[in-house]
Parts: C-alpha cells; structure tokens; sequence
C-alpha cells in the first residue's frame, strides 16, 4: 500500500469520528480507543466481521486448550493423526480423476493448524503446484492428451487391481480370467 492511501478500516473509524463529531482518540477518558484495529481476541466490538469473530473464539478455546499441558498434547495428537490421515488419503486420490490435490492441502492445512513444518510444507507445496499447473496449461494439446491419456491409464489399472472389472463382468455374463484381479 503506497503512503497516500488510507486503509479501509482507518477510513470507517474517520468517518464514525466526523459523524459523531468528536475525536477518535479521547485522551480524556479512562480508556483511549485503539486507533490501529480491533484486538483480534475482543469480540465484543459490533465492528469485527463474522469470520473475524469465529477467528477470535477459536483462539480462545485453542488458548485453554493450549494452558493445560496435558488435553494440548492430547489434542496435538489428534490433529496429527486426523492431518496425517486426510492428507494419506489425498496422496492416494492425486492420480484419479477428482479432488486429490485439494485433499492433500486440506490435510496439510490441518496439520498446519499445529504444526510450523507443515506450514512451511504447505506453503512449499502449493508454490510447486502452482508453477506445474501453470506449466501444464502452457503445454500443447498432445501433451494435455497424454496426461489425460496417463490418467486413465492409472484408473484402469486401479479398477482392475481392485477386481472391478471381474465382479462387473460375471453380471453381464463375461467370465474371462484375465478380468480377475491379480490380488
């Protein structure tokens, strides 16, 4: 932001100032108004957006939470297993068709909730993610074909491990070995 430019929330509280015709600051009173935003914990200023207030709830629980050593490092665990869980289940789901890719940053999102390495992680990931995706859609179309083409290839492969293709086979009466799964 350039030096000229008045953010957005500063502007509001000149505006309720001219409005109410007295100064934002009253150095006269008890408490002055803090001039530079909401504490992000007080929820008791009508101003605070609603994600702004379920932010400041959330702190404070994870504050108690965070006070007794004991319930924290149960529910640091919790959100390890639960992070690790999704985000082994978005690892899975990368090569299919779908939301893989939006599981794993979920996962890795709850384990940031946490933890700073998977912060760090994520914001990593999402970078490199970012730059394929972009180099992909730069790619020309025989190349978009193939990986549509490596795709299908992974489902295939998938479904057939999995025995689909011999349990949907025996219900339209085709019984060939080779549509049995290996497994």
């Amino acid at each position: 932001m350039s030096t000229g430019e008045v953010r957005p929330d500063e502007a509001d509280r000149a505006d309720k100032a001219d409005t109410e015709g007295s100064d934002p600051i009253d150095t006269e009173g008890p408490d002055p108004v803090d001039t530079e935003g909401p504490d992000p914990v007080d929820t008791e200023d009508s101003d605070l957006s609603p994600f702004q207030e379920a932010e400041s709830r959330w702190k404070r629980w994870r504050a108690r939470i965070a006070a007794k050593p004991s319930l924290n490092l149960g529910y640091r665990i919790a959100v390890g297993v639960i992070g690790a869980l999704v985000l082994a289940a978005g690892v899975l789901a990368i090569p299919y068709p779908g939301p893989g890719w939006l599981i794993v940053f979920a996962g890795l999102g709850i384990l940031a909730s946490e933890f700073e390495w998977a912060h760090r992680l994520l914001r990593f990931a999402r970078t490199k993610y970012d730059a394929f995706m972009d180099w992909f859609s730069r790619q020309s179309l025989l190349v978009k074909g193939a990986g549509a083409v490596l795709t299908g290839l992974i489902v295939l492969a998938t479904l057939w491990l999995l025995g689909t293709f011999g349990l949907v086979g025996t219900w339209v009466g085709l019984d060939y070995p080779w549509l049995e799964s290996p497994l």
